[in-house]
Parts: structure tokens; sequence; C-alpha cells
């Protein structure tokens, strides 16, 4: 038994092609064929808008969705960070509720699959049920030196709680400035075949700490009485900083990166080739009002992937509301262009391009509707997404 699905525009993954295709599934969705219309027979389900393959959201904190409209917007990074220590202290049942529902809205939104970051194991039970695939990015932080055994020790207990639920997991850091260069050099022991994901470069004071250890990010350690006697400035941005330690990883996803430069983009291509740097423009608005160097990264060829970061930092959970963003602010970029940054480069970025990304034979990447998309592949303020498998 197949199923049939033809729309005013097909988006194989990698390509944004127009009417007179359609699109052969069997019954679960396992992609059989892409062919022309006179080739497809009957029970064609039309549609107007975009068919997709469905996206890979490669950043999120699932396990913050209760902390949806507790932290006013615009308020910083150092403030966010603040609050989100305090914010976690509630019931169990709520915290639950709240990933249950973050994880229905993404899977009607159209989300397959998401790399989802993880300072506990309450994302465990649903991630066990497989409704979405996930990549649980187990994360460490600590300024201490005295304690990266003990980080170190924590976090494999997690990843291994994921992997027994056959969630893949991997140890990765916080950030370049709350990660002790001890917890670093343990951790990249650790990175192998993974991939490895960490927040980049989202202010600039955290370039300004590791250049010269001057800045606010001074006055945010003596807050939390973290002694930084251990810590000499580099002289280097904070990436190229830690780009010795990260550059052991397999496969890596840079975040944010509202402050990256072009010489700290060339060198990652040059030290890690396979590394991908993810948007998550509605968060970087939430948090600093900012938008990442979306035209710096294309025109250095960086390969570039989304993500919706969490509802302590976003109003929804939704790839779609992201790529609306994107294209307020860089209105030239083809929406084709950036639906292979949400479905093809996601799942590369989550090794997961076997079985998701595009409408290939014997893949399951799921079947998403765009619709509300101008002629000029304009995304309207009504835009919407929906699963169609």
């Amino acid at each position: 038994m197949y199923q049939k699905f033809q729309a005013t525009q097909i988006f194989t993954g990698t390509e944004l092609l127009e009417d007179q295709l359609v699109l052969i599934t069997q019954k679960d969705g396992t992609i059989e064929a892409l062919v022309g219309i006179e080739e497809a027979g009957e029970d064609i389900q039309s549609f107007e808008g975009i068919i997709s393959p469905g996206f890979v959201n490669a950043h999120c904190h699932l396990e913050l969705s209760h902390m949806k409209g507790m932290i006013p917007a615009h308020s910083g990074l150092q403030e966010f960070v603040k609050q989100i220590v305090g914010l976690r202290k509630v019931e169990d049942v709520i915290i639950q509720q709240a990933i249950i529902s973050a994880e229905d809205e993404m899977y009607h939104n159209g989300i397959v699959a998401v790399g989802d970051i993880c300072n506990t194991l309450d994302t465990l039970s649903i991630k066990h049920k497989h409704k979405l695939a996930y990549y649980s990015f187990v994360e460490l932080y600590d300024l201490d030196p005295t304690r990266a055994d003990d980080k170190i020790n924590a976090g494999l207990k997690m990843q291994e709680a994921f992997e027994q639920n056959c969630v893949r997991a991997s140890l990765v850091p916080h950030a370049p400035y709350s990660v002790s260069f001890n917890l670093w050099k343990l951790l990249s022991n650790y990175f192998g075949a993974h991939t490895i994901t960490m927040h980049n470069q989202e202010t600039m004071d955290e370039n300004e700490f590791f250049e010269k250890k001057t800045g606010s990010f001074l006055g945010m350690y003596e807050r939390t009485k973290v002694s930084l006697d251990f810590f000499e400035a580099t002289g280097l941005s904070s990436l190229q900083s830690v780009l010795p330690y990260f550059k052991k990883a397999a496969s890596s996803i840079l975040v944010h990166n509202s402050f990256t430069s072009a010489s700290d983009i060339k060198a990652v291509q040059k030290e890690m080739p396979n590394s991908f740097w993810c948007l998550c423009p509605n968060a970087n608005q939430y948090i600093e009002e900012t938008m990442p160097p979306i035209e710096l990264l294309r025109a250095n060829g960086a390969e570039i992937v989304i993500g919706t970061d969490s509802y302590a930092s976003n109003w929804s959970l939704n790839i779609i509301d992201e790529l609306k963003t994107i294209q307020k602010y860089n209105p030239s970029i083809p929406l084709s262009e950036m639906l292979g940054w949400a479905t093809m480069n996601g799942a590369r970025a989550l090794q997961m391009e076997k079985g998701l990304g595009s409408f290939e034979k014997g893949k399951k990447p799921g079947v998403v509707l765009i619709e509300g998309v101008h002629s000029n592949g304009q995304l309207e303020n009504k835009s919407i997404s929906k699963r169609i498998i």
C-alpha cells in the first residue's frame, strides 16, 4: 500500500522542484520514489505549498521547557544564565508535563530529530519512546580544575543511561568560558567518533575574556565565587583558544556564533573540516537582540544548520519560525538553501543522514507541508509547517 503526495513544489533535501512531480511512500513513510505525475497513477493527495523532508532541530534544551515565558526577553546572556540555575528547582511533574508538551509541538510542526542538550536525565523517559530521533549531548561545565574527574564520571553515567535506552549520546562542553582547561583535556579523550556541540561566542565579552582577561565576565565569576587564578589570557578568541581540544571530535556543531569572525571560521575549517554552524536566531533575539553573521558564514562556505534553543529563550520550538527571522534580516537567501540547512545538513550534523534529511529511496525522513509561501520564496508571517507523515 503506497501513499502519494503532490504539492506546488517539492523540496527533496537538496533542491526545490516545481509541480507535476509526485512523492510516493510506503504506508509507514519509507520513501519509494519521486516520479512524474503521468507515472503516479491514482489516489494522489494534492496540497498547496511545499512538501519537504522532516526538519532537524540541531540545538534544543528540552529539559528547560517548563521555563517558557519565565525569563524576560532581552535580559542579556549573563542575567539569562543566572536565572536558569534558580528556575531548575521545580516539581518533577511540572518538568515532565512541559517536556511532553514541547516534544508534541515539535512533532506536529514537522521536526523529526533533535540535538538535545542535557544536564539531567529529565528527558530520558520521553526519549525512550522514540517519537522523535534524539542525539543527547550530555553537557559538562566547571571552572574548578580540581573537580574535573568528578564531572567526567558523572557525565559518563548519564551518557550510559541514555545509550542503554537506545538514545545516541556524547559528552560535550557547555562553552569555552565555563570549562576549565583540565576538564577540556579529559573531555577531549571521549570525543572519538561522536558529534560534539558547544555554545559559541554569544557575546563580545566572551572573546574579550580569552583575549585579555578583562571585561564583564570577570564580574560574573566574582559573583559565583569562582577563582580565576589558574586562568591566563590566550590572546586568541574564545573559539580559537579551545580549538586544540575541540578538534579531536569526529564532527562538531557550534551554536549561536553571534560574534564569530572570518579568522575563526577559517581556523575551524582547517582543523575540523566536518563542522557545522548552528543558527538559533530567535534565541539570539530573545537574549541579546543580536543576529549571527549569516552572510559571513555563507561567504566562507560554512555548513549551516538550524536550532530552536529552549523555551527559556524562545517563543516557539518551530523551525519555520527560525527561517522567518533569518529571512527578515537576510531576505536574499534562497528558501531552498535554508531548507537544506534545516533538513539534510541537520541530518548530517547529527550523523542521521542514512535515514533522514532527504527524499531518497529507503529513507524514512518524515513528510512536512509548508503553507503560506509567496511565489518568490518569501515566508509570510502566517506561514506554518505541519507533519503529513
